[in-house]
C-alpha cells in the first residue's frame, strides 16, 4: 500500500470536492436538477427555477401559484432592517461601505429576527430559504432609495404583488414599474446566475453548512465569498473595465490600443475565461444577444457599448483564446437597463440565494464536517530557547 502524500492541487483546481444532486456544470451543458439552462432561459420563469432548486422538482400549477403567493408573502422586510437600511446614507456618502456590505448584514440581522433560524429541519430551512429568496430583492431596492435619497418603495408589503419577482426588482429600485423588455431580461439573468455547483461562494456556504452552523450564516458566508472581483463582483469589475475603455476611444485611442497596453501590463481582464468552461460559457450568448437587442431599442450609446464589447471579446479570442464569462455581458446589459454597477453583484445575490439554500439544505441533510488538509511549507521545527 502506497503511503506517498497527495499532492497539493492550487485552489483544489480539478478536485472533486462532493456530490450533488442539484446542478452540473459540462463542457457542453449547463443543467439545474436535470433540467439544460438554454430550455430554462427560453421556457421557463425565475419562479419556477426558485422552485426548481429549493423543492427540488418542477412546480406543477398549483404548486408554482402556492410558492409564488409564499414569496409574495415575504418580501417586506422587518423594521429593524428597514431602519438599518436608512442608516447607511451616510455611511454610502462617507463610502465607508458597498452594497455588499450592507446586504450582507442585513442577511446577518434577519437569522437573528427569524423564529426557525436555529432550526436546521428540511422543513425550517425551506421556510427560510423562501424568505431569503423574498426578502434580498426587497433590501436591494430599499437601499438604492436610499443612496438616492428617496423614499422607499412599498415598504409595507415589499412592492407591488402584481409584479413577478424580476420586475418587483426593477420597481423596488427605481420606484417605476418596468417594460416588459426590462423585465423580461432580469428575469433571464436570474435564471443564468442561480446555480452553478461548487463555485467558491456555494462551496464556502457549504463549508460553514458543514459545521452545522445555520443558513442565514452560511448565506452571510457566501455573500462575503462572492462579493470579491474573482467571484460575483467580476460583473462591475467587467462594467467598469468597459467603461475606461470607452474614454480611451474618446480620448483618440483604439480598442486594440487599449488591449495591447493591457497585454503588455500583464493586466487581468474581468469577465473572460472561467475555471471550468475551457470552450466558452453557456450563459454567455444567452445575455448577450438579450442586452444586444435592448440595447439597440434604447439608443446609440448603448449600441456603441455593446459594439465594443464585442471587439473586445474578438481580440481576447484571437490574440489569447479567452472567451467570456457570463459576468462580461451582464455588466453591459445591467447598464443598458440603467441599474447603478454597485448594484450589480447584490442582484447577483438575489439569484444565487437559490442555489446557496438549495446546497446548505442538501449538506445539512448528509453532513459530513469539510476539512481538507494543508502541506506545511514553512520553517523547520526549531528550539525556542535554542
Amino acid at each position: 500500500m502506497s503511503t506517498a502524500t497527495p499532492s497539493p492541487t492550487a485552489g483544489l483546481a480539478g478536485v472533486i470536492a462532493g456530490q450533488t444532486s442539484i446542478c452540473s456544470v459540462e463542457q457542453g451543458a449547463l443543467i439545474y436538477r436535470g433540467f439544460e439552462i438554454h430550455d430554462l432561459a427560453e421556457n421557463a420563469s425565475f419562479e419556477e427555477v426558485a422552485h426548481l432548486l429549493l423543492v427540488g422538482h418542477k412546480a406543477n400549477p398549483s404548486e408554482l401559484a402556492s410558492f409564488k403567493d409564499e414569496l409574495i408573502a415575504n418580501r417586506a422586510l422587518p423594521p429593524v432592517v428597514i431602519d438599518y437600511l436608512k442608516t447607511t446614507a451616510s455611511m454610502f456618502a462617507d463610502n465607508t461601505t458597498v452594497p455588499m456590505d450592507v446586504l450582507r448584514t442585513c442577511v446577518s440581522i434577519l437569522g437573528n429576527l427569524d423564529a426557525d433560524s436555529q432550526d436546521n429541519s428540511p422543513e425550517a430551512e425551506l421556510r427560510k430559504a423562501k424568505r431569503l429568496t423574498a426578502k434580498i430583492p426587497t433590501i436591494i431596492g430599499h437601499m438604492q432609495t436610499v443612496i438616492d435619497n428617496k423614499p422607499l418603495v412599498a415598504p409595507e408589503t415589499g412592492g407591488d404583488a402584481k409584479l413577478s419577482h424580476a420586475a418587483n426588482l426593477l420597481y423596488l429600485m427605481t420606484g417605476e414599474k418596468p417594460e416588459d423588455k426590462l423585465t423580461h431580461t432580469m428575469d433571464v439573468s436570474l435564471i443564468l446566475y442561480a446555480e452553478h455547483d461548487y463555485n467558491a461562494s456555494t462551496f464556502a456556504s457549504r463549508v460553514i453548512a458543514g459545521t452545522l452552523s445555520d443558513m442565514h450564516g452560511a448565506v452571510t458566508g457566501a455573500i462575503a465569498a462572492l462579493k470579491g472581483p474573482l467571484h460575483g463582483g467580476a460583473n462591475e469589475a467587467a462594467m467598469d473595465m468597459l467603461k475606461e475603455i470607452l474614454e480611451h476611444l474618446d480620448a483618440g485611442g483604439t480598442v486594440q490600443s487599449f488591449m495591447d497596453n493591457a497585454f503588455t501590463e500583464k493586466r487581468k481582464l474581468m469577465g473572460f475565461g472561467h475555471r471550468v468552461y475551457k470552450n466558452g460559457d453557456h450563459r454567455a450568448p444567452i445575455l448577450h444577444a438579450l442586452g444586444k437587442a435592448m440595447a439597440q431599442s434604447r439608443g446609440e450609446e448603448f449600441v456603441r457599448l455593446f459594439k465594443v464589447g464585442e471587439e473586445v471579446q474578438q481580440i481576447m479570442d484571437d490574440q489569447k483564446n479567452i472567451k467570456p464569462n457570463v459576468d462580461f455581458p451582464c455588466g453591459m446589459a445591467y447598464y443598458t437597463m440603467g441599474i447603478p454597477v454597485p448594484q450589480y453583484t447584490p442582484i447577483f445575490v438575489a439569484s444565487r440565494i437559490t442555489g446557496w439554500c438549495a446546497h446548505i439544505m442538501e449538506q445539512h441533510q448528509n453532513n459530513r464536517l469539510i476539512r481538507p488538509i494543508a502541506e506545511y511549507v514553512g520553517p523547520p521545527e526549531s528550539k525556542w530557547n535554542g
